[in-house]
């Protein structure tokens, strides 16, 4: 029986990863369940999955709910996160959003954990750390973005055999075909409305200014040891070809399937196996009857270009982004900036960025927060 963890048990990765554990209950076991403030749900998940661990965000939620659940340790917080990851289990499941996912990840892997990730900043932010990591610890890093984990399927029997370039697709958020002037008139309403996935706040925002897509570019260099320019982003509307990888013959391999997320969250924790869904899928073919591709316009999508200069450039780039987008997409969920003020402003924090290159985790950590910081602070002015 595979032992998991799971980090961000209350979001939407995390509620369908316990779903797909309550219909395969000989395969797995939950030994640790994390949240933010969602603790009702969370005091759900410790009733029907009694985890050794739970953790919460504050530690009066951690002690209120000790009280109530004696057979479980409660913590709280980052070193909650942090001893949930490296606690007594076989897979850590990261389904934590943003830069708090990284520290996590790689204690899980000092700790010899296999990851299931579904927080791309841990590997746009620390990739070069993260991936150097899993090499010297031999724990397999099974992605769970559906983008990724189709890479990660196309490339299967294929190991060792040169690589033209990643097709990256993309569903072109709520505002496919719109011109950089048109952005400027956007509502937080509108940006939230996304075409095919049901997601949390800010990777909705992210699809819609199409950061997702650049972070997604970044996680798959280091996932795959593919420079950026042989990394192609296509615009696909119908998210039927989750991606595809182009090889050196002129043969092009995709993975294919309706959208839903349960799917690549079960490849990763079968892995190496595929288990069987419960449910049979909708009409395929039916879903898959016409299929278009188009290419992005980094122009108008700013952060599509900013993404590409950050992992050319490398070092701290990438993880100064990463925070100086996390910091703007919290303040346009609240109302204070415009939509198009997000890639404007990541790009006056990139140009007076001074990068380091030898880099451990503590330069990241502190690129991370000085970046929040000149974030905050140019939006101020």
């Amino acid at each position: 029986m595979k032992k998991l963890a799971i980090l961000g048990s209350t979001g939407s990765i995390g509620t369908q990863c316990l779903d797909i554990i309550r219909e395969n209950r000989e395969k797995y076991s939950v030994s640790a369940l994390t949240c933010g403030s969602n603790t009702d749900l969370l005091e759900q998940q410790i009733k029907e999955f009694c985890p050794e661990i739970a953790v919460t965000e504050s530690e009066e939620d951690a002690l209120n709910l000790s009280k109530k659940y004696k057979d479980t340790e409660f913590f709280w917080g980052k070193k909650g996160l942090i001893e949930a990851a490296s606690s007594e289990c076989h897979m850590v499941m990261n389904a934590l959003v943003g830069m708090r996912g990284l520290e996590p990840t790689y204690h899980a892997i000092k700790a010899g954990k296999d990851i299931a990730l579904a927080n791309k900043e841990t590997l746009v932010a620390g990739g070069q750390i993260i991936m150097q990591a899993v090499n010297d610890n031999g724990v397999r890093m099974l992605p769970v973005d559906s983008e990724h984990s189709a890479i990660f399927q196309c490339l299967e029997g294929n190991r060792g055999r040169n690589i033209r370039k990643i097709l990256l697709t993309a569903s072109g958020g709520p505002f496919r075909g719109y011109t950089a002037d048109k952005l400027e008139m956007v509502t937080l309403k509108q940006a939230l409305k996304h075409p095919n996935w049901s997601m949390g706040k800010k990777i909705t925002i992210d699809s819609a200014t199409m950061m997702n897509k650049g972070l997604e570019v970044i996680e798959a260099r280091w996932l795959f040891d593919v420079d950026a320019d042989h990394i192609e982003i296509l615009v696909h509307p119908q998210s039927i070809l989750h991606s595809a990888v182009e090889f050196e013959d002129g043969s092009v391999i995709g993975q294919m399937g309706v959208p839903d997320m349960r799917i690549p969250i079960s490849f990763a924790m079968a892995y190496p196996k595929r288990q069987k869904s419960s449910e049979p899928g909708p009409d395929f073919f039916g879903k898959a009857s016409c299929l278009t591709f188009e290419k992005p316009d980094p122009e108008v999508f700013r952060c599509i270009k900013i993404a590409y200069e950050a992992i050319k450039a490398g070092g701290t780039y990438p993880a100064v982004m990463n925070a100086a987008n996390e910091v703007l997409v919290g303040l346009f969920l609240d109302g204070r900036i415009r939509f198009t003020q997000i890639s404007s402003t990541i790009e006056k924090i990139l140009d007076v960025h001074k990068a380091e290159y030898n880099i451990e985790l503590e330069d990241i950590l502190e690129a991370d927060k000085r970046a929040r910081t000149e974030t905050f602070r140019l939006v101020d002015l």
